[in-house]
């Protein structure tokens, strides 16, 4: 092994003198070089990016996957540079027992209908799900992570080696401050009333060499000012570069809010999907005409949230209107006729459909994921819904299911 003790015993030296030079300024018996304002607010805006980014990142994993075991998992399997095994998700395990419970029940039957339709749907929201997980974890957590694990680790070893450039400089203009109070000292005027002449020949001596000892402290000096304002400007450029993790950041948050939006939408259009396809099955409450009780209200994503928060706490879930003519029943709407719609003059615009949709009657349009049509709103129409066109064949498409262009 190659041992080298003169280079051990300099690094020594070094770690002992900013140990000295550090206590000195904490217990206030040495000065200390102070930074700039605006070198200590970049200072600040950096930690305080640290921090947040640390809360934001460990938040939304919770957010993500709430179950702390299957986080350390996933943790532990990052850190040994190994795939995660794909986890099904609740929505996906719990499609699994109805459909499991409706072919022991009868699928046939109509609970073992429902269970079996219900199911689909749960595995549709748990593929949903999945899609979300995935989409946020590598648009918005990676560039979290990235930050903290890679630019923030660089950060952090620069402010250290500043630092220690800093102890050195101080330490430096301590020995100088020493070496030139001696020097004075040294060169004060003898005293003429001696009588041993010896002592005027080592006075001379002494000031020779606290002449020496200045230049020498002056010059490390110089060396240690170059050295630190060198760290200092490597560090500065490093931490203003903290306004363009902010922009990365942003650019992350918006892909993350559009995947959360997109998650929700698929989630909203799914139940009431759902809530059509059990209204046409026999012997369900859905939309049951011989119900006495008055049909539940339909409503918005947007309304359920404002009644929540306002109204108390009683589940409302956006059904299919009732049928006209139902005992019981609310108003409804008047049956659209896709013969007698007529497109504004004004107000049509174009879309892209996001996921295929199958229309549930004759008043609908059948959609296929990625393809274009014009889309418009008549008055006094569900704002839920749009009437769509695609050649000659006219329909009411549901919104959700829509990107509007222009």
């Amino acid at each position: 092994m190659d041992f080298n003790m003169k280079k051990l015993a300099s690094d020594a030296g070094v770690f002992f003198t900013r140990a000295v030079q550090f206590t000195e300024e904490k217990f206030g018996q040495a000065e200390k070089t102070e930074l700039d304002a605006h070198f200590e607010n970049l200072l600040a805006r950096a930690d305080c990016t640290k921090n947040w980014t640390e809360k934001i990142l460990r938040q939304t994993e919770v957010l993500l996957q709430p179950n702390p075991s299957a986080r350390v998992e996933e943790f532990l399997y990052e850190k040994l540079d190994r795939k995660v095994p794909s986890r099904v998700t609740n929505g996906e395990l719990l499609a699994q027992y109805m459909i499991e419970a409706a072919n022991d029940f009868g699928p046939n039957s109509p609970y073992g209908k429902t269970l079996i339709k219900v199911g689909e749907t749960q595995r549709r929201l748990g593929g949903a799900e999945r899609d979300f997980i995935h989409s946020a974890s590598i648009n918005f957590l990676s560039p979290l992570r990235n930050f903290l694990e890679g630019d923030w680790r660089t950060i952090s070893k620069e402010r250290r080696i500043l630092q220690n450039r800093r102890l050195d400089l101080d330490a430096c203009k301590a020995r100088l401050k020493k070496a030139k109070a001696a020097e004075a000292k040294a060169a004060a005027v003898p005293d003429f009333n001696e009588t041993r002449p010896r002592n005027y020949i080592l006075s001379a001596s002494a000031s020779a060499l606290w002449s020496d000892e200045v230049e020498k402290a002056e010059h490390e000096l110089r060396m240690a000012q170059t050295e630190f304002d060198r760290q200092a400007e490597v560090t500065r450029l490093l931490l203003e570069g903290i306004s363009s993790t902010h922009v990365n950041h942003l650019r992350c948050l918006h892909e993350f809010a559009e995947a959360q939006a997109t998650y929700y939408a698929q989630c909203y259009q799914y139940m009431l999907d759902l809530q059509k396809q059990l209204g046409r099955l026999p012997g369900t409450f859905v939309g049951n005409a011989e119900s006495t009780s008055p049909p539940p209200v339909t409503a918005s994503p947007t309304t359920i949230a404002a009644g929540a928060a306002t109204g108390p706490a009683v589940p409302i879930i956006p059904v299919v209107p009732t049928v006209i003519g139902a005992p019981n029943s609310a108003p409804a709407v008047e049956a659209l006729n896709p013969s007698d719609v007529k497109p504004p003059a004004s107000g049509t615009r174009k879309a892209r459909v996001l996921y295929d949709y199958e229309a549930s009657d004759s008043t609908e349009l059948s959609l296929l994921s990625d393809e274009m049509i014009t889309v418009y709103s008549l008055p006094g129409m569900d704002p839920d819904w749009l009437i769509g066109e695609r050649g000659n064949q006219k329909g009411k498409v549901p919104v959700t299911y829509l990107e509007l262009l222009s």
